[in-house]
């Protein structure tokens, strides 16, 4: 086959599309996958490091950008359709999927109008504005949340969200004189986890021996992290603006402090891991703390609503935990349960389904 793949702005959008895209590397070494997204995303960095090749269009977002970036996005449209348009008829696709971002919308419409065969991967209980105007337009969905199901009639699928193998193939940690934390607050870090954690870290002090932490900070925040580190006693600390071997640091850690974004939830997931999460209070329809509030119930997740989050609330957290490896260890089977396996290869087959149609 040969599949194009929109995928762009934050790992979210981008890392379930490179999961798909590896099983069906996986299936057929003679496939042909070609990421598409813009200038101005994590896409740049990402799939070329995931051996996948990638063209850039121009794309803008459409929504919460204010009437002035609505005028300017609008402006922008046609480029996107006239370049989309290009990349089609020169890359030929048998089938098209939009993995998420803004550069899905021209990419998928100007693909749904020239014949291509479309999917669209959604990972929210509400679905993305892009993806909600799409629905009209596209073949197929493959959905995370069946309450998405409404947004797509008989189009919709759930198959889970796609998460890459290396996840999976994490194995159970065995407990170890250090406690191993891993923060990080999406693909381009978040200022709130970041400032939180860096008042936290005086009152955690008195567990310097026994505490090793990894910090993706993004690159905003990242030499202001480096200084108070530098500063505190925990002197065993890792603090990068980007990890992009994710799936390594996750193998390493005892508990993950993190947003609740749906890629994020279904990494955690997969690897068995516990977590506290920090939902984004300004995400879509406070989808985020939806999925945070499922991890707790579920008993593999602690949250910490932002507007409660500061160093000593965190801190009280990491040590009431730390303390207590049973209940983390309870708090990893809890997440592992969660996990869904057959994501990417469900979304596969449904790419493969849209393909024997031609």
């Amino acid at each position: 086959m040969k599949v194009l793949i929109a995928a762009g702005g934050t790992g979210g959008h981008i890392y379930p599309g490179i999961a798909v895209a590896k099983e069906i590397m996986r299936r057929d070494a003679s496939s042909e996958i070609l990421f598409v997204g813009t200038s101005r995303g994590l896409e740049k960095r990402i799939v070329p490091e995931n051996g996948f090749q990638l063209s850039l269009i121009t794309s803008v977002g459409l929504k919460s950008v204010g009437v002035i970036g609505k005028i300017k996005g609008l402006g922008v449209l046609p480029i996107s359709f006239i370049e989309s348009a290009k990349l089609l008829r020169e890359f030929k696709p048998d089938v098209v999927v939009g993995a998420g971002g803004y550069v899905s919308g021209p990419v998928l419409l100007i693909a749904s109008l020239m014949r291509f065969p479309t999917l669209v991967m959604d990972s929210n209980a509400l679905p993305g504005f892009t993806n909600r105007k799409l629905a009209r337009f596209i073949d197929k969905a493959a959905l995370t949340f069946e309450e998405a199901l409404p947004f797509f009639r008989d189009k919709g699928v759930v198959t889970g969200n796609p998460v890459r193998n290396e996840f999976f193939e994490i194995p159970k940690k065995e407990r170890g004189e250090k406690t191993n934390i891993l923060v990080f607050g999406g693909s381009q870090g978040a200022r709130a986890i970041n400032n939180a954690m860096m008042n936290a870290l005086p009152l955690l002090e008195s567990r310097s021996e026994k505490l090793r932490i990894v910090h993706q900070t993004g690159e905003a925040d990242l030499e202001k992290t480096r200084e108070m580190y530098s500063r505190s006693r925990l002197t065993d600390n890792d603090v990068r603006p980007f990890i992009s071997d994710m799936f390594v640091e996750f193998g390493k850690a005892d508990l993950v402090i993190c947003r609740a974004g749906a890629t994020t939830c279904a990494e955690l997931a997969a690897a068995g891991k516990a977590s506290i999460m920090v939902p984004l209070p300004t995400a879509a329809d406070d989808h985020q703390r939806k999925n945070a509030e499922a991890f707790e119930r579920a008993g593999a997740s602690r949250m910490l609503i932002q507007a409660d989050l500061n160093g000593e609330s965190l801190a009280s957290l990491i040590t009431e935990l730390i303390d207590a490896p049973e209940v983390v260890s309870g708090m990893e089977e809890a997440a592992k349960k969660l996990g869904r396996a057959d994501a990417a290869q469900a979304a596969a087959d449904l790419i493969e389904s849209l393909a024997a149609k031609i």
